[in-house]
């Protein structure tokens, strides 16, 4: 699979296809392709895959895209403003993202649910209680709000991550919660009542501005503007 992400803040990945080559998407992940390109909708695996997917933020069917009669291209946008994050999974590494990640793939990643090991982390660190879990050989290609920073953390190496911001990690990474210390510090200080603590050895990676962010500044700019007309 061959691909060039194009574009900001919408960007967009192009993916060129050899004859018989196919790509699974995420449901309306296509924006535009040749005319040679052929569109299957499938569970993929099941109503048990279905409603995995579904609990982990994504739609029940995903499309498979293969090209016909010679080379074939295809073309897969994100929802929000952010950047395509491509990662190439070589049958040892796993990575752990965020609910709603996933944008297109080749078709030997293996896609599954990923549960916290630790409740508390899930329900109190704003990442979810449910992950998504990838592993095999190929391209992903993951949906990132914002920008994304990465960081290498070592054995015991530890990053603070405000809630919503972890967008992606290293399955040898943990993750865990940790309170915000001091009364004065959890009700004025304006960042909640936990961070997300995650520990390596691995590489993590960080999105700047979490598509929760992003509604809660504009609905604040709607009401503000739509109290003053």
């Amino acid at each position: 699979m061959q691909y060039e992400i194009q574009g900001k803040p919408y960007p967009v990945a192009t993916v060129t296809l050899a004859e018989g080559e196919s790509v699974i998407c995420q449901r309306g992940a296509m924006a535009w392709m040749t005319p040679n390109v052929s569109m299957q909708t499938t569970s993929n695996g099941g109503i048990g895959k279905m409603l995995g997917r579904m609990v982990s933020g994504e739609s029940l069917f995903q499309n498979i895209y293969t090209s016909q009669k010679g080379q074939g291209m295809i073309a897969f946008a994100t929802n929000c403003p952010g950047e395509i994050m491509p990662i190439e999974l070589d049958g040892a590494k796993t990575i752990i993202a965020q609910k709603s990640a996933f944008l297109a793939s080749s078709m030997d990643v293996k896609y599954e649910l990923y549960f916290q090991k630790k409740f508390g982390a899930g329900f109190f660190g704003g990442e979810g209680f449910i992950m998504q879990k990838f592993t095999g050989h190929g391209s992903l290609l993951l949906e990132i709000d914002g920008s994304v920073i990465s960081y290498e953390l070592g054995a015991g190496q530890s990053m603070l991550i405000d809630t919503g911001y972890l967008a992606a990690m290293e399955g040898t990474c943990s993750i865990d919660i940790e309170q915000i210390k001091g009364i004065g510090n959890i009700f004025l200080g304006g960042e909640g009542l936990f961070n997300t603590r995650v520990t390596g050895p691995g590489k993590i990676w960080i999105q700047t501005m979490p598509i929760f962010q992003m509604a809660n500044a504009l609905s604040a700019y709607v009401i503000k503007n739509s109290s003053g007309s």
